[in-house]
């Protein structure tokens, strides 16, 4: 314990500053690209991206903002799961999640709080960095045991989450049942949340300290400028985490999975989306 007291105490610096990088790179833009891709299940209306691939029969059944909203969603879930070079990708994550997530736990052991004492904004922030990443750890583990590793155990719902049908496995997973939502479903979206809430502040407060860290934000001005620059990032990043859960806990399940159905058949059959609408052409 005092070979590894000691390392920690002569790397301080080094480690502090690898501990704030890894949780900007890569945690940090993958969180800002995963909040704003489950966020077009709400802002997808205004885009016509994946709802192409959505047969003229669906769109009518189900609406032309449905149609929208679910295809974009699920056009930019397949582009992901199909990049190339995706398993490096999400190594490189896990890398990253692991190192912040052991040496934020080691500082957050051995810090110490004294808000008790002095109840100043800065005491109390610092304390809820702590917290939000304790929830934060606890969420993401949940979340990928649910949906990626496939724990259904854990989950409301038996149905697996899948790739293909993103929007409706996603939905299931926080309501539990095909309409309304039952009581597991309702403590799962109740921890969505908490979970999201706590990622999103403590990355943008995370953000904040990461620059007194290396030394970017000297004067006291200069902090409180960053200050209300990472407050604006924070409400934005919580406006499309709360924006893509309530838009999952609204959908209609039934008409995401037809939706779902006719981009995958599109996509299996590999014909463009302008060649399916072309009358065929008459032979003679």
């Amino acid at each position: 314990m005092a070979n590894d007291s000691g390392f920690m105490n002569r790397h301080y610096f080094l480690l502090r500053r690898l501990h704030s990088l890894s949780g900007l790179v890569p945690i940090g833009f993958f969180m800002m690209a995963h909040l704003l891709t489950n966020a077009s299940i709400a802002w997808g209306m205004v885009n016509s991206r994946g709802s192409q691939y959505v047969s003229a029969d669906t769109i009518e059944a189900v609406g032309e903002i449905t149609a929208r909203q679910v295809g974009t969603f699920q056009h930019d879930v397949g582009f992901i799961n199909n990049m190339p070079f995706l398993i490096m990708i999400e190594v490189s994550l896990w890398l990253g999640i692991g190192f912040h997530s052991v040496l934020g736990v080691y500082y957050a052991r051995t810090g110490k709080s004294n808000t008790k004492r002095y109840a100043y904004q800065d005491n109390w922030r610092y304390n809820l960095q702590r917290s939000t990443g304790y929830i934060a750890i606890f969420y993401i583990f949940y979340h990928v045991a649910t949906l990626r590793w496939g724990w259904t155990f854990l989950s409301p719902t038996s149905t697996a989450w899948s790739h293909e049908q993103a929007a409706s496995t996603f939905s299931l997973a926080l309501r539990g049942q095909m309409s309304g939502i039952s009581a597991f479903g309702m403590a799962v979206s109740l921890f969505y949340f908490i979970g999201v809430t706590a990622c999103v502040y403590h990355f943008a407060n995370g953000l904040w300290t990461a620059a007194i860290t290396w030394g970017l934000t000297v004067s006291e001005a200069a902090q409180k400028r960053w200050g209300f620059a990472c407050a604006g990032l924070g409400a934005g990043l919580m406006a499309l985490a709360w924006s893509s859960l309530i838009g999952f806990l609204l959908l209609d399940i039934e008409a995401a999975q037809k939706i779902e159905h006719d981009i995958k058949a599109s996509h299996a059959s590999h014909i463009e989306p302008e060649a399916r609408s072309e009358p065929a052409a008459e032979t003679h």
